[in-house]
Formats: C-alpha cells, structure tokens, sequence
C-alpha cells in the first residue's frame, strides 16, 4: 500500500467544555516537515495529543493513510503514530537501551518479552542517531540533549510513518539543537512524515517543508517558511517587530528584532 500521510480536516480541540482550537487543517505527505508555529499557550501541545489520539477530538478528523483514526486502538494509534514529548520517560534507573527497546511494545502482545528482532531494531535506531554508546548507560544520569536523542530513537524503533515532536529542542544547548534537527531530516528522507512544534523561527527555515502558524486557536498562516515567516506574520502572532535576514547567500534566513538592531 502506498502510504498517503497524515491528513487533519477541521479539527477542533480542546477539553470537555474548553475549546481550545477550531478549523484546524493541513494535510503532510511521507517525506515532508510541517513545523508548527505559536505563543506560549496558544495550543500546540493541545493540538498535537489531539493529533495522536492521547485526547479525543472536540470536532473534525484525523486521517492517517486516509483512514479515520477515531476507532483505533492505542495499539494501532502506536503502530502508525510515533510522539517524543517535550521532556518525560518517567524517573526510572533504565538504562538508554531498555528506555529505546519500550518503542518496541506495541508490536508484542501485553506481558510478551522483547524478541530478539525487537532488540536489533532498537539497536539500529540507537545507532541510526548516533547514540549507541549510551546503550548502558542509566537514563537518569545523561544530558538533556542524549535523552531527547533517546525519545527519538525509541520513536524511531515503533517505526511509526508519522512521527510528531513537541518542542524536542527545547532546553537543549546549541550544538544539542543542531543535532536533532539534523535528525530531523535525516528522518523525513527516509519516508517519514513529521510534525514539529517550536518557538525558534530559524528552525523552520533550517529543515522544514512547511510552516502552519497557531494563533488564537486557529491556523493563522500555513505555507512554505518564505510565505510563512514574515515580519507581518511576527507581529501579529507575537506583537514583536523583526526583520527576516538572509544568511549563506540566502539558503537559510534568522528572523531579527529590530530593538536588537537598533
């Protein structure tokens, strides 16, 4: 079969009596980047779980493949749906491989052990990002930027065809960020279709296909990082003035303010 992505068609969200958002469309093919766009609680992470399945729609569908989501199992939603949080994976002394190998569980029934094809594609995804050398260490005792490296990895071991990370830069340091966008891309070229959210502008221009921007519960914006990223769109969603500034003869771009500027 040939896989046609993720489909969201007028979704709404929110909690029982607490619409959040309203309308919300885009459609993402194998391959593609979508980076998700907004202001401090206006919504991302509320869109994004409604987006798995982990909170029940208000209104609108979810399609993967173009089928209807809302009558899966949590196991299937698994099989198809990989998700690294902005931070989490509990306070256990696990060790990184075990915490990767948990990917795994959705393709064994409950209380079956790991197989040992389990344990090599945890290990291909370990090394796929660079991380085998952490295989034993315990998950309480690495960086911030190695376990959301792991988060990764464990999503990458469900094999999922859609992959949605919720800030997976955030409090990471520089060279952690780059990482992981690069990871990123290297991921979306072997065939995922990948949604993630950000407060960083310049990282939609470093690895995305496509920007949408969330404001007041809405898609403000949804286009390329060019039609997207604007001064105009800057101000209106975050009330701040900026300039768009072309870098390495314009193949990537920063968006500046203009206090910092002046």
């Amino acid at each position: 079969m040939v896989s046609e992505g993720l489909s969201v068609e007028g979704l709404s969200f929110g909690y029982a009596g607490n619409a959040i958002g309203e309308a919300v469309s885009f459609a993402l093919k194998p391959g593609e980047v979508m980076c998700l766009l907004g202001p401090n609680g206006g919504g991302k992470s509320t869109l994004l779980k409604t987006v798995l399945g982990l909170l029940p729609p208000l209104g609108g569908v979810v399609r993967i493949d173009g089928e209807d989501t809302a009558a899966w199992t949590p196991r299937r939603r698994a099989l198809s749906l990989g998700y690294v949080p902005q931070s989490g994976a509990g306070q256990f002394a696990y060790s990184v491989a075990e915490m990767v190998l948990m990917g795994r569980t959705a393709h064994h029934s409950a209380f079956s052990p790991p197989s040992e094809a389990d344990r090599v594609i945890a290990n291909e995804a370990l090394i796929a990002l660079g991380i085998l050398p952490l295989a034993d260490r315990d998950w309480l005792k690495i960086s911030g930027g190695e376990r959301q490296l792991a988060l990764i990895a464990r999503a990458l071991a469900q094999q999922p065809r859609v992959l949605i990370l919720d800030e997976p830069t955030a409090n990471l340091d520089f060279g952690n960020q780059v990482r992981v966008l690069a990871e990123i891309q290297l991921l979306a070229a072997q065939g995922l279709a990948i949604v993630f959210a950000t407060h960083h502008p310049e990282q939609a221009f470093a690895c995305a296909d496509r920007v949408a921007v969330l404001h007041n519960g809405r898609l403000e914006r949804q286009g390329t990082s060019d039609e997207v990223i604007t001064p105009e769109t800057m101000r209106l969603v975050y009330g701040v003035e900026v300039d768009i500034v072309p870098i390495d003869d314009g193949r990537l771009k920063m968006c500046v303010p203009r206090s910092w500027r002046s």
